[in-house]
């Protein structure tokens, strides 16, 4: 269950967004495009040494996994590790299994009896165990946890969870940008209405959550942050929630990079799905006074150089 808890709350706020065809449009006028890349050096506004944003698709499978060397060296390099959440608190775990319940409902008071045996019989088929589990769950944490079945692969990878395993190896400790109190609060601006629709919605279109998934996955992989940022603003039932899911996050964040960055060279790893556009943490970064340039990683070097 510990297991389910972490996987639950570190896709919620990325991988379940991407639910809907994307489709390649031409940018706004007033669109602030960024350029393509995973890797971000941030130096400059009297910073002593720079840091680094390196964004994270939250769970992928194991062949589709790439932690470039790159990446290895500017983890080394830095003295703070951040990742959204502070992954190696013992008392995470406690706090998001007591945040992750609802109070005074369950589930089954969210839908009409037909639906909720649907779902019972999805939940049962597709990951082995009785709805009983997860009736007084929040529908977000469930949703998240019935969208690893878009996964086309049993065996996956965490690049935030390589991250923890690496600090440990390096005895450098984990922080995070924000508290999972507050992560989790994110969608509890949300109605469990609301978001009880979206379960029954994705499960009866999980044939299309696999193609885009895997369309995500293509584009994850091409550093395409464009691709990634329309595969969440074109999710129709997530229109309204933008600013809560990411511009006032990104915008929390700035103030804490600030601080890390002048103690000391720190890595940042947030979802992909936060770096792009003009309030993405680049261009906020960029507004503040600070040179952010992207950082060519080495298996696109070789890439380059094997053509």
């Amino acid at each position: 269950m510990k297991n389910v808890l972490l996987i639950a709350c570190l896709l919620s706020l990325f991988a379940c967004s991407s639910s809907k065809k994307t489709t390649t449009v031409t940018p706004p006028k007033d669109e602030v495009v960024i350029e393509n890349a995973l890797l971000w050096q941030v130096s400059g506004k009297g910073l002593s040494s720079p840091s680094y944003v390196y964004g994270t698709i939250h769970i992928i499978c194991k062949e589709d996994f790439q932690f470039s060397g790159t990446l290895k060296e500017k983890f080394r390099e830095a003295k703070n590790i951040y990742l959204e959440l502070d992954m190696d608190d013992p008392n995470m775990m406690m706090k998001m299994a007591s945040l992750s319940m609802m109070k005074g409902q369950s589930m089954k008071d969210l839908m009409s009896p037909a639906d909720y045996t649907y779902l019972s019989a999805y939940v049962k088929d597709s990951l082995g165990m009785p709805m009983m589990l997860f009736n007084k769950m929040k529908p977000i944490t469930l949703m998240s946890l019935l969208y690893t079945k878009a996964l086309p692969c049993s065996a996956s990878e965490s690049y935030e969870q390589t991250m923890v395993t690496m600090a440990k190896q390096q005895k450098k400790d984990i922080k995070g940008l924000e508290k999972i109190e507050d992560q989790m609060a994110v969608f509890d601006k949300i109605p469990d209405s609301v978001e009880a629709k979206m379960i029954l919605d994705m499960i009866k279109n999980m044939p299309e959550q696999k193609v885009q998934f895997a369309q995500m996955v293509a584009a994850y992989k091409k550093e395409d942050l464009r691709s990634l940022s329309n595969a969440m603003s074109e999710s129709p039932e997530w229109k309204g929630f933008e600013d809560i899911m990411l511009s006032n996050r990104n915008k929390n964040w700035i103030p804490v990079m600030e601080t890390a960055m002048k103690e000391s060279t720190t890595l940042f790893a947030v979802g992909a799905g936060h770096l792009y556009g003009k309030e993405g943490v680049i261009n906020l970064l960029r507004a503040t006074g600070y040179t952010v340039t992207p950082v060519v990683q080495d298996f696109i070097q070789k890439a380059v150089v094997a053509k």
